[in-house]
């Protein structure tokens, strides 16, 4: 926790742990907008800045406030740009959904211990195919054009990257990524835009959770979804000009960090006493 007296009673943080969360929550909206992954930002923010005497529910369901603006705000700017395709949009984010409800229902009954070093292996294996295949990603180039070919492989990545998002949860976004770009053939930035509004749903479903139980600090997860929508607007309005070379390379940066965060929470679980 960063050190100071508490604001208030509602707002559970001192002027410079607030700060701090706010300046992370920009940078994660950022990162988020682009291709994903700000989790890897907000999330262990939070975790420091936050007394450790609040519990967990409230950390994680501020983390999704300020995570689902965010979102939005660069959902709003991607659609104003970039066109999308609704025979693959629909059934991805009702396959997103659908895996996020049922992750999250599972994730109780499965170990951590376990998952985490699946989830590392995959996440280096994604990162050595995209830096062995230097031009994937930089052409939009569907594959597939009919509605049933592209529906049913689009409901797959959405169950698949959804479930994995409710049960676990770091770098959902790129996950999306990824899959849209090596099964579908699209383009990253035409892939971030789909996976952002298929993100915003996994957020919307947790959220609701969370806020149904009254499990948010609200005024602390206000100021910084404010941040959040900054970082994702101009994220994103950098992301679509500059296009795929460059989200390309901030793709590749996120999945560095989420191999050094996973790897990390590997040797912490097999280590500890």
């Amino acid at each position: 926790m960063l050190d100071g007296p508490l604001l208030a009673d509602w707002l559970p943080v001192s002027l410079a742990a607030l700060v701090f969360l706010i300046v992370a929550a920009g940078v994660a909206g950022w990162v988020d907008a682009v291709v994903g992954g700000g989790g890897l930002i907000q999330l262990p923010a939070l975790v420091i800045a936050v007394p450790q005497d609040v519990s967990t529910p409230y950390i994680l369901g501020t983390n999704k406030l300020s995570s689902f603006f965010g979102t939005l705000s660069a959902s709003w700017v991607y659609l104003r740009s970039i066109r999308v395709q609704l025979n693959l949009l629909i059934p991805l984010v009702v396959g997103a959904f659908g895996g996020s409800a049922v992750g999250a229902a599972l994730s109780r009954y499965v170990p951590r211990d376990v998952l985490t070093p699946v989830v590392l292996v995959a996440v280096v294996a994604v990162a050595v195919y995209t830096l062995l295949k230097p031009k994937m990603g930089l052409e939009h180039a569907p594959r597939h054009t009919g509605n049933i070919a592209v529906g049913w492989r689009s409901v797959a990545i959405g169950v698949a990257v959804g479930f994995y998002d409710g049960i676990l949860g770091p770098g959902t976004g790129s996950f999306f990524v990824i899959l849209l770009v090596a099964v579908l053939g699209f383009g990253f930035l035409q892939a971030s835009v789909n996976a952002k509004i298929a993100n915003l749903t996994t957020n919307l479903a947790a959220l609701v959770v969370y806020g149904v139980h009254g499990e948010v600090i609200l005024i602390l997860g206000i100021a910084m979804a404010l941040a959040n929508m900054a970082g994702g607007f101009i994220g994103a309005r950098m992301a679509t000009r500059n296009g795929n070379g460059f989200v390309r390379i901030v793709f590749l940066v996120v999945l560095s960090l989420l191999v050094v965060k996973l790897a990390w929470d590997t040797v912490v679980q097999f280590t500890a006493p």
